[in-house]
């Protein structure tokens, strides 16, 4: 078995595709596992290290063939809008349990799943709900699976701040998500993937769980503050009930790309804040990047 191949689930998304480039940057090699390799091989190009393979996490030979000598595994398969029949439990609960099952199996020495701040079996949101209850299921079937728990994550390609630059730019006052207070603690999404390379090559075999957060809690009426005083804006904002979040946002769900999802709005309903009792960044020694760097950074672009 060689130590250094980690097969990466959900390698062609947001955070997938900066999990694969921190662990090639530590010198792994990775499979890169999706449903249309070609997609890996545009992003990623082929080399040594890097291999883009057809797996379908919904088949179970298909994620047996994908982990099979494999040293690490990262499932970073995250699902927004349900679909047919890829639903919050399908790709969150049913398809983590299958491949923390096979990874057991095929004795991985690190299985790491990716949740998410605020997940909670007993919600009743049905998004938060699937990643509380995914994270159940994979102890169940690997004792020792490191939970990565994001914050909201922000990027220069992300749909987060550049949304909400968008909206500053073009309406004349900006909605808030209820009266603005909830309260969250973006994280830069390179930082999170520099922590799930990190991790995913742990000599140790214990289960932990680790919450990224950035470098400062923001109220959503603060973050559109700070977000505006970069673009040197001055934004009138005005509460929305979530209620009428809720309907607006089940209606764009049937665009292409929605600007706003259900689960979006339900996440705005509960404080998405790293916990103080758990590890985060410190403990593997990453000093977090600041939301304003990239705020700047796509105003510079754009």
């Amino acid at each position: 078995m060689d130590p250094r191949i980690v097969t990466v689930f959900g390698a062609t998304g947001f955070l997938g595709r900066r999990v694969v480039w921190s662990l090639h940057r530590l010198g792994c090699s990775i499979r890169i596992a999706s449903r249309h390799p070609d997609r890996g091989r545009d992003l990623f190009g082929t080399g040594p290290r890097l291999e883009p393979i057809a797996s379908d996490i919904r088949n179970t030979r298909s994620v047996i063939d994908a982990v099979t000598g494999a040293h690490g595994v990262v499932n970073a398969i995250s699902l927004y809008i349900e679909r047919g029949t890829e639903t919050f439990r399908t790709m969150h609960v049913d398809c983590a349990e299958r491949v923390a099952v096979e990874a057991n199996r095929a004795r991985v020495e690190q299985f790491v799943h990716v949740s998410g701040i605020g997940a909670d079996a007993e919600s009743a949101s049905a998004y938060i709900r699937s990643r509380g209850q995914g994270e159940l299921v994979v102890r169940a079937a690997y004792p020792c699976a490191i939970l990565i728990r994001p914050a909201v994550m922000f990027g220069p390609d992300d749909a987060f701040l550049t949304v909400i630059l968008k909206l500053l730019h073009r309406l004349p006052a900006h909605p808030l998500f209820g009266n603005g207070a909830t309260r969250l603690q973006p994280a830069h999404v390179e930082d999170v993937a520099e922590a799930i390379a990190q991790t995913v090559q742990r000599s140790e075999r214990d289960a932990i769980t680790l919450e990224c957060g950035g470098p400062q809690v923001y109220t959503y009426r603060e973050l559109l503050g700070c977000v505006a005083r970069e673009a040197g804006l001055k934004p009138i904002l005005i509460p929305v009930p979530l209620a009428v979040w809720r309907v607006l946002a089940m209606a764009a769900e049937i665009l292409p790309n929605p600007p706003i999802t259900r689960n979006q709005v339900e996440l705005m309903r509960v404080d998405t804040v790293a916990s103080p009792d758990l590890s985060g960044f410190p403990k593997l020694g990453i000093l977090p990047r600041q939301l304003e760097e990239t705020v700047r950074l796509i105003l510079r672009r754009s």
